[in-house]
């Protein structure tokens, strides 16, 4: 993939955790962070989503009306924003947290043209809180920002390496896409993304790429356009 001008970065939460699982694991976030700062020092504009799994995962719940469970996932992604964006200053780098709700002074409500302005100002930009909304996912809610922004792609940070053909978790001789379409994914529906994140970008010609976290500066060499795990094109 040639080197974007905008990305918008999706940290899973469980990456976030790293090996503890849970909460933060501050080393990961750290090397994350020094990593986009070579990409932002490059003048690549760079808006990051978070999820929320290292502290909420409500879904796997019957006792929580899935409502509130979606609205507690929503907090945790703010945590996660707070936490992460804190860590990004510590390593040089102005940042900028946007809700699509109001939380008093702890971030900005979301605004288009509030956040462009930081993006082109140099600002990492963290979009917290979703879409706002229950039974939407954190993926909806980076696929929506990235059309909004006008990103020239997704770069999905997960704790797996790519797009497989199966769960290699389960399956040994999972096969690992290099290159896959939206449109497969989404008639095989193969869980890269949720659906209605899938079909977002298929409509919207979003192009993405999944990449393992773990892997040696991953998000630096993701963020110029060396992607070692998988590109779906739209």
């Amino acid at each position: 993939m040639a080197k974007a001008g905008r990305v918008m970065l999706k940290l899973s939460g469980e990456a976030l955790a790293g090996d503890k699982k849970t909460g933060f694991d501050e080393e990961v976030v750290r090397d994350a962070a020094r990593q986009v700062k070579t990409a932002v020092d490059e003048g690549i504009q760079v808006g990051i989503v978070t999820g929320g799994g290292n502290f909420w995962r409500g879904r796997t719940s019957t006792a929580v009306d899935r409502t509130k469970a979606d609205q507690i996932g929503m907090l945790a992604t703010v945590m996660n924003c707070i936490y992460v964006s804190e860590i990004f200053r510590t390593e040089g780098m102005q940042t900028e947290i946007f809700t699509p709700f109001v939380c008093g002074s702890f971030t900005k409500l979301f605004s288009k043209d509030a956040a462009v302005e930081a993006l082109n100002a140099g600002k990492v930009v963290f979009f917290a809180g979703g879409t706002g909304h229950p039974y939407f996912s954190t993926d909806t809610g980076v696929v929506l920002r990235a059309i909004e922004m006008e990103a020239d792609r997704i770069l999905l940070a997960k704790s797996i390496d790519g797009v497989y053909d199966s769960d290699p978790a389960v399956n040994p001789n999972a096969k690992k896409y290099d290159t896959i379409p939206i449109s497969r994914v989404v008639d095989e529906r193969l869980g890269v993304i949720d659906l209605t994140a899938s079909i977002l970008c298929m409509e919207n010609h979003m192009p993405l790429a999944v990449f393992g976290l773990k892997g040696e500066n991953s998000i630096a060499d993701a963020l110029r356009g060396k992607i070692s795990g998988t590109i779906v094109t739209a």
